[in-house]
């Protein structure tokens, strides 16, 4: 990580949704989530976000190379009821991803547990031993004319880096991920994973509410 370069793109607030309690940005790839360590790493989407909106509040983070849909609060009431969904995974997410080589199955279920792989951190390893449980659905959209495949990826744990590994441990890396992909696989313009919708409860009333950012790869 040492020769690491933040370069996060200079783009305009992606909003998908605003109300009086829920804030929905479509997060680009290569901008953080939230700031890091040192001023070089202080430009983030909460940053820009509170800009315009002072009052937002973090719930759940993307990586850094993710894009996609990501929602935050307008009030600490909100971030509490939504912080709760998100514990007790009531919300719902959906990522698309392409992966290197031709996935042959239609649908499958990861069950592998992941810890952060001190040496090397911010990596993540499978560890029976002591890994945290980390549940993946997948199902394939499509293998493509390059002998890659597009899937449609579930979460059902929020580990770090569970989507990433776990593609990597069923042999189908995601393209262009400079942590977990090797050879041509990484050999990509952008990480190839994008956080395409959120289905969760308003913090105000309760209604089930789906938003959704297209898919830019």
């Amino acid at each position: 990580m040492s020769n690491f370069n933040y370069a996060p793109p200079d783009v305009p607030l992606d909003m998908v949704h605003e109300d009086h309690e829920l804030l929905l940005v479509n997060k680009p790839a290569g901008l953080l989530s939230v700031p890091g360590k040192g001023e070089h790493l202080a430009d983030c989407l909460i940053a820009r976000l509170q800009v315009a909106f002072p009052e937002a509040l973090l719930v759940h983070r993307l990586d850094m190379d993710t894009s996609g849909v990501m929602v935050f609060a307008r009030s600490p009431a909100a971030q509490r009821h939504l912080g709760l969904q998100f514990e007790k995974r009531h919300v719902k997410k959906a990522y698309v991803a392409r992966v290197w080589g031709e996935v042959a199955e239609k649908q499958g279920h990861i069950d592998l547990p992941l810890i952060v792989d001190w040496p090397n951190r911010p990596l993540q390893h499978v560890d029976y031993e002591t890994g945290k449980p980390a549940q993946t659905d997948w199902r394939r959209m499509r293998v493509d004319a390059d002998g890659t495949t597009r899937l449609r990826l579930h979460p059902l744990t929020g580990r770090s880096h569970q989507l990433r590994v776990h593609m990597r441990e069923i042999g189908h890396p995601i393209l262009g991920d400079p942590f977990y992909a090797t050879g041509a696989a990484r050999d990509f313009p952008r990480l190839m994973l994008h956080a395409e919708s959120l289905k969760l409860r308003h913090p105000d009333g309760g209604k089930g509410l789906l938003f959704r950012a297209p898919v830019p790869f």
